[in-house]
């Protein structure tokens, strides 16, 4: 067993099985012991690469997108440009290069990160320079808000039900001869129908973290972008393991693996509404990138000498690779001209 499995032995044997959602949170952010205190995960070198990672256009065309809703809202300043989970400050770095096309948008940019890992503030810190680290988005300032999150929600610990023939289970971590393991717990009631088999995730944070941004944006102005991989009201075990760019058993190694789960973005978009915003509709995120000009951007760095540039667009927007696995949705406030190649979602608060 690894240290952190043997902590979470010791807990289940005192207090019984765990949630899936405790199990994750242990995992990833025990201060010691946990996945993202204690590494640098992106990149080669890592267990995963990020789209920012891949090239920089990714990051200039979300800057970009941003830029014109700061424009397109009359260029209000000052202003917060934030991230929630910065990663290694790489997609932020390439946004203030692109916003600062804009005129007097880098002049008016007050850059806030919100990251729970000391170990990647240090990161982010050496790549940014003095920048503002928050833990929550409660703690954004009051005014107006242009905030982007790149394969956040996928890493919030999530909640499974999986469905019997008398009702929903949640689905706990315990103890086997062999180690940690999957079971079930007493039968609870949930507002989704189901046939005997069927998993159900929910990922208790992520609308509530949603509903503070859309709370900022619908009564100061500004923009929120997620991205991420998932899909709309879904049903399905998506709880994975990835390491070494490979996936693992969940269970094997905790602490070792990036954990992740598919995102839903109906709750996410349902929230922003109750908060007074406006949402949209997840669109693929290689149909958003080619929307913003990706192609173009990629042929003028090749022409430029970029030898990686059109293996990169590929990529970020095939079909095939990222582009349709991947999501992108925004939120902006009412009356206010959408996000740059999003629409509005047609759903009202009250049936959210």
């Amino acid at each position: 067993m690894t240290p952190l499995a043997e902590i979470i032995a010791v807990r289940i044997r005192a207090t019984g099985p765990i949630t899936l959602a405790d199990y994750m949170e242990i995992c990833l952010l025990h201060p010691r012991y946990g996945y993202y205190a204690t590494r640098d995960p992106f990149g080669v070198q890592g267990d995963f690469t990020t789209a920012p990672e891949i090239h920089q256009m990714f990051g200039e065309l979300c800057g970009l997108a941003l830029a014109q809703a700061w424009m397109d809202q009359g260029s209000p300043a000052p202003f917060t440009l934030a991230e929630i989970g910065p990663g290694r400050g790489t997609l932020m770095a390439d946004m203030l290069r692109a916003i600062r096309k804009a005129p007097g948008m880098g002049e008016a940019v007050e850059v806030a990160l919100i990251e729970a890992s000391p170990h990647l503030r240090q990161i982010q810190r050496d790549r940014l320079g003095a920048v503002a680290h928050l833990d929550t988005v409660e703690e954004l300032p009051e005014k107006p808000l242009f905030l982007m999150a790149n394969e956040f929600f996928d890493a919030l610990p999530i909640r499974q039900y999986q469905r019997i023939p008398d009702g929903w289970c949640e689905r706990m971590v315990g103890l086997a001869d062999e180690g940690l393991r999957l079971g079930l717990g007493p039968v609870v009631q949930l507002p989704r129908d189901g046939q005997p088999g069927d998993v159900v995730e929910e990922c208790p944070a992520a609308p509530a973290i949603v509903e503070g941004i859309a709370r900022r944006i619908a009564g100061h102005g500004g923009a929120a972008i997620f991205v991420d991989y998932g899909g709309w009201n879904g049903y399905g075990d998506t709880f994975q393991a990835l390491r070494n760019h490979a996936p693992e058993d969940p269970l094997a190694c905790p602490g070792e693996a990036d954990l992740t789960a598919h995102v839903d973005f109906a709750p996410l978009a349902a929230a922003a509404i109750r908060a007074g915003a406006v949402a949209s509709r997840p669109i693929h995120q290689g149909d958003w990138l080619l929307s913003l000009g990706a192609a173009q951007r990629a042929e003028r760095l090749a022409a430029a000498g970029d030898g990686g540039a059109m293996a990169a667009l590929r990529r970020l927007t095939h079909p095939d690779e990222m582009g349709h696995l991947f999501k992108a949705m925004a939120i902006w406030p009412k009356g206010a001209p959408p996000v740059p190649g999003f629409d509005a979602l047609r759903l009202h608060a009250d049936h959210a």
